[in-house]
């Protein structure tokens, strides 16, 4: 079992209004220092129910070579099963520690599945400013329902209900990037898994936080996913990387935020960026996120696509097994 979760350490830390040493960011990172201030970062906003396909495939295709972040709305996902799964998802972490502990990562396991703390190698032994739970939503043959909360009693209705909106926004979103690299509606998703691609559920728990100018909840990073489709709360904590500096997202109420990952931009041959980006936290409110990280299985290989491949335009990325990418990326270890 973890010790030392964010929650409890920020209760004594707003009580005595100090933060922990292992929390301060180097000066480099210090949102504080760093963040462009008085500026919202305008990422591209699509709707999905444009009637011009064509208009829609353009957009997501500027915006993933462009930017490797977009915001969707009208994307048929009902507001109401937003707000249930956000609902559920904060009931959770208000549950007293011991009833969260029950769903703990063992410490023995491979796979990132349960509730924790510590995700991926620390650097310098600076921790982020989050507890998180992570839970597989789909395909049915992954899920291990030992990590899925049984309080609140609608957690696992709420869970299923999104899920199963979630199915027509991945597929739009894989043909549309299909399309838009030159390939077939179906070869991109093919290439990333297709029906056995892994819907991996994380919630980030940001508590409020005494000193939010010195850390961070999570430190840069690109998400190493192919997509990530992301429904945030509405408190403001989600930075970009943009011309060398880093700005606040702008917050738009239900829509997705969709982060391109570290897989498609290796099957595009680098034609679509994966995005570097961080979370801030706040002194008086709690920040919640909701990323479903759309993941190949781990024995299924990930390289550029043969189409997008040839003498000109030779590979830029290895081929390798999704799991060995991900156990590099979580240790810091180069590929």
């Amino acid at each position: 079992m973890e010790v030392g979760r964010v929650q409890d350490i920020a209760s004594s830390a707003l009580f005595s209004g100090s933060l922990p040493a292992e929390f301060v960011r180097p000066d480099t990172e210090q949102p504080g220092i760093t963040t462009v201030k008085g500026q919202l970062l305008a990422v591209p906003v699509i709707d999905f129910k444009n009637p011009d396909e064509d208009s829609v495939i353009k957009a997501i295709d500027d915006a993933s070579r462009n930017w490797g972040m977009f915001q969707i709305i009208n994307h048929d996902i009902p507001n109401e099963a937003i707000a249930h799964l956000q609902a559920v998802g904060k009931a959770f972490f208000e549950l007293p520690p011991e009833e969260k502990e029950v769903y703990a990562k063992p410490p023995d396991s491979k796979s990132v599945e349960g509730y924790g703390t510590k995700l991926q190698k620390e650097v310098d032994g600076k921790k982020g400013w989050v507890d998180h739970l992570f839970h597989i939503i789909w395909p049915p043959s992954a899920i291990n329902f030992k990590f899925w909360p049984q309080n609140p009693p609608s957690y696992r209705a709420a869970n299923e209900e999104y899920r199963k909106h979630l199915h027509g926004v991945v597929d739009k979103l894989f043909k549309s990037l299909s399309l838009g690299l030159g390939l077939e509606g179906h070869e991109l998703k093919e290439s990333a898994g297709g029906d056995k691609l892994v819907y991996l559920l994380k919630i980030n728990y940001y508590p409020p936080c005494p000193c939010p100018d010195l850390a961070l909840g999570v430190p840069a990073h690109t998400d190493m996913s192919t997509i990530t489709i992301l429904v945030p709360n509405d408190v403001q904590g989600l930075q970009a990387f943009r011309d060398g500096h880093w700005y606040n997202v702008n917050y738009i109420p239900n829509a997705l935020v969709i982060h391109i990952g570290d897989q498609i931009e290796i099957l595009s041959n680098g034609k679509y960026k994966s995005v570097l980006h961080r979370t801030t936290v706040k002194k008086d409110r709690v920040r919640i996120s909701w990323p479903v990280f759309l993941e190949p299985p781990p024995e299924f290989e990930v390289g550029p696509h043969p189409k997008l491949v040839d003498q000109d335009n030779p590979p830029k990325y290895k081929t390798k097994k999704y799991g060995e990418y991900a156990y590099c990326k979580l240790n810091k270890i180069p590929q």
